[in-house]
This record gives C-alpha cells, structure tokens and sequence, in this order.
C-alpha cells in the first residue's frame, strides 16, 4: 500500500540490502529456510502487498496511498476471483471440530472496495495512540487496475475457510459490502479487540517501484502512548509473526521483501493503528507489490492466493498450537 494514510506514515529511511533470508530469520523460523532453498532452487515463485515500503527516490514510503484515480473496486478482474462478498463483516460459520476448535481468528482484509466511493468519511481523522490518521484510504493496485482491496478481501475468504475446517472460529473485520467502506482502522483493531481474539492478522499488498519484489510481516513495537500500549502483546504478536512469515516462504516458494526488513521479511513499526491499538497478538502481512509486474502476475492468481492463504493459515495454527 504506497502511500500516506491510515496505518501509513512518511517515509522510513531504507535500510541496506542484504541477502535474502537472513541468518536471523532461519534460527526463528527454521521453515522459511526451507521454502528459501527451494524457491534458489525452482528460480523464483510460481517459475514465473498499512506498511513501509521505498518510493521512486529509494525511501520507505507508506503502502497505504490511494490507488490511481482511474482505478475502481470492479475493475481488471480475474477470472479467478472468489465469489462476491456478502455476508456480515463479524459474522462466521459455525465451528467446525477440529484442533483450533475454542480458537477465535480475526481476519481485517485491508482497505474496502466501496472506500473508492466513501473519500469524505475515509478521510477524516481519528486518534491511534500516537497520533492522528485518517480513517482509512482506498489502497493501492495493480497497474492493470486490480485493486489491494479485491485482492485482500478474496484472500481473506479463502483464509477464513481454511481456518473454519481447522475448527476456529473467524471474525472478518469487513466483508466488502458490510460495512460499504472502512472500517476506520481504530475500529478495526477495535474488533479485535471486542472478539478477545487469540490472534488477528491484517491483509494487504504493497505499492512499491518495479523490481522492489516480496512480502513482508509487520510487527508491532513497543508504545505506550495516549490509548496505545502494545507492551502485553508484543512478544505474542512477533511469535505469530515470524511463524506466519516462515510458513509464508515455505508454502509459496516467495521471498522476503528486498526493499525492507533486510532480507528477514519481518518490519517492526509504531505508527499503524491497527497495531497501535490492539490489545490481542495481531501483525500485518504485505502479500506482495502489486506494482512489480512479476508480483502483480502472482497477486492476480488464484492459484497463488490459495498459496498463500494457505501459507498464513499454517503460521497461524502453529502459533495458536503453540
């Protein structure tokens, strides 16, 4: 998501490249070495993303800007697409039996196809702790015009089922038409909130320059300030973290961003709301940037994102199995 706004802040400085998955990043998730050898080995993913991320002049900007004006939340559709949204946005199937029975997931599917038609309530501020945001924006997409909304809400649903035949119990944040635009991000984490969730994850696809390649998981920082303190769930929420990112690697063959998070594919931030102001183990997930032609082609399969739900899927089992 390239771009001030909700959960997205001005430019970070970039931090130097290093190879691709650090030594850091193998002693805490043994399995993303394993999928980082065999994506060396295959020669990328598949043969063939609020967050940081650089901007054209090679500093981290924000990946929650708004995505071209010629963009809309029906536009450039796969033919893969899940079936439309409909359902309530915290509404959720019955619990299957199953290991995660007991378990509540909150999934939060970045940004809301109708935002495009809601400027004047997105825009409007709102308090995450350290500062003020506006309460949402419309994200960025891809520049044959697929959006990070449609693309997280469809990987949200395919999550949702996966997590539903472990026997969770899943709680959308939205669903695309429930509510027609935000939430803003302080209810989001709001939701969670309320939910007691045991985890919650945030969804998006970042909106970096061409060749900037990879996913990234975001961790919250420590901060205590106005309504934010993060200190009980930061521990909790890097576990879920390195575990979502490791089974990320593994299940889809991706690397770690090679523009943040020197080559780990874990960014630790303090100015996201939704993290901000959660009170249960939560991180985002940039899935990919949708502004790399190479990432764009993965970001628009639905082969893929049934990979990679299936890969935050894992990370998340194993972090609620402990």
């Amino acid at each position: 998501m390239s771009y001030v706004g909700p959960d997205f802040d001005p430019p970070h400085p970039r931090r130097p490249r290093r190879a691709p998955l650090t030594v850091a990043l193998a002693a805490l998730v043994p399995g993303a070495l394993l999928g980082w050898l065999v994506y060396e080995a295959v020669g990328g993913p598949g043969g063939s993303d609020s967050s940081g991320k650089p901007n054209a002049s090679g500093s981290a900007s924000t990946s929650t800007s708004a995505a071209p004006a010629s963009a809309s939340p029906r536009s450039a559709s796969p033919s893969d697409d899940a079936k439309k949204p409909g359902s309530p946005r915290t509404s959720s199937r019955p619990a299957a039996s199953g290991p995660l029975k007991g378990k509540v997931v909150v999934i939060d599917p970045g940004h809301n196809p109708g935002n495009f038609q809601h400027t004047a309530e997105i825009n409007r501020q709102v308090d995450i702790g350290t500062n003020r945001k506006e309460c949402d924006t419309t994200g960025t997409s891809t520049n044959a015009g697929y959006t990070e909304a449609r693309f997280s809400l469809d990987l949200a649903h395919r999550l949702r089922t996966l997590l539903e035949e472990q026997g969770a119990t899943v709680k959308l944040t939205h669903d695309g038409d429930s509510p027609p635009w935000g939430p803003c991000v302080d209810e989001r984490a709001r939701i969670g909130n309320v939910a007691r969730a045991d985890a919650a994850i945030s969804l998006h696809a970042d909106g970096a320059a061409e060749g900037e390649r990879g996913f990234h998981v975001i961790l919250p920082e420590s901060v205590h300030a106005g309504a934010a303190d993060t200190r009980p769930i930061v521990a909790s929420s890097r576990d879920l973290g390195e575990r979502v990112a490791g089974s990320f690697v593994r299940v889809t063959g991706d690397a770690p961003s090679n523009y943040v998070g020197d080559g780990t594919g874990l960014v630790t931030r303090k100015d996201l709301g939704g993290l901000n102001l959660s009170t249960v183990p939560k991180v985002f997930i940039e899935c990919g940037n949708m502004r790399d032609s190479k990432d764009s082609a993965l970001l628009t399969s639905g082969a893929w994102r049934q990979k990679a739900a299936q890969g935050i899927s894992e990370g998340i089992v194993s972090f609620l199995r402990g």
